[in-house]
Order: structure tokens, then sequence, then C-alpha cells
């Protein structure tokens, strides 16, 4: 390709339009349950892009609802640990977690065996941030 036709398309590599990729949303929820005290359990509807991990699907769910908020820490071996929801935090001294459940459209809850910045999110799931104790 000459100079000529490179500095002519790139303009239109730069364009919003030519940069921007439709993305497939599949509706879940987040469902937030404090089984150390027995406190009611929040449940918000999300969305996350088709083959999007969940990460993804809590940060666009805590920039478009003021109810709920998370926070991470990052693992340099493990990539990033769910420290907190909505201010509550595990941990080490009083022995609490978040552990990550999923209820599928069957209605079987499982727990995940990958962290919130692995997890691919299937439509319909229900994703349970259950604060626990071990």
């Amino acid at each position: 390709m000459t100079p000529t036709i490179v500095f002519l398309l790139l303009p239109l590599l730069l364009l919003p339009e030519v940069r921007t990729k439709e993305y497939e949303f599949v509706p879940i929820e987040i469902k937030v349950v404090n089984s150390v005290k027995d406190t009611p359990a929040e449940t918000f509807g999300a969305s996350v892009v088709k083959g999007g991990i969940l990460l993804g699907a809590m940060r666009r769910l805590m920039s478009s609802n003021i109810g709920f908020k998370f926070s991470i820490q990052e693992d340099e071996h493990f990539g990033p640990f769910l420290e907190s929801v909505n201010g509550l935090s595990g941990s080490d001294r009083d022995h609490t977690y978040w552990e990550l459940l999923v209820k599928t459209p069957t209605g079987e809850t499982i727990r995940l065996d990958a962290g919130i910045g692995c997890y691919v999110p299937k439509a319909h799931e229900q994703i349970i941030l259950n604060f626990n104790k071990w």
C-alpha cells in the first residue's frame, strides 16, 4: 500500500462509527446475600456481553445503580479478588469472605470454580455473591 493511500485511510480508522463494535448483551441477575447475619438479600437486574466476564457486568451495574458497589484487589497470580460488596468486606480475623455461586436457569446452585475476572455468565443465570464464614 502506498503512503498516500495509508494517509487517506487513516482518518477512517479514527472515526467512532468505524471502530465501534456492536455487542450482544444477555440478561443475568446479581443477588447479594449475607449468610453471616440474617439480612434481606438484594437482587439486581444486570447484563453481560455475550461471552464477556462477570467483572464487566458488575462494573456496568455499579456505574448504573447507586445501590450496588464493590471493590476488588488484584492478585498477580489469580487476578481480581472480590474484596467488598456494598461496603461489607471479608476478613481473615473474622473468617469471612465473599463466596461466588451461580443458580442456573434449571434451578441448580453451584459454587464457581473461577473468579469474577474469569467466569463467563450465561443468559438468565443468577450470580449469588454470598457473604459467608469459613
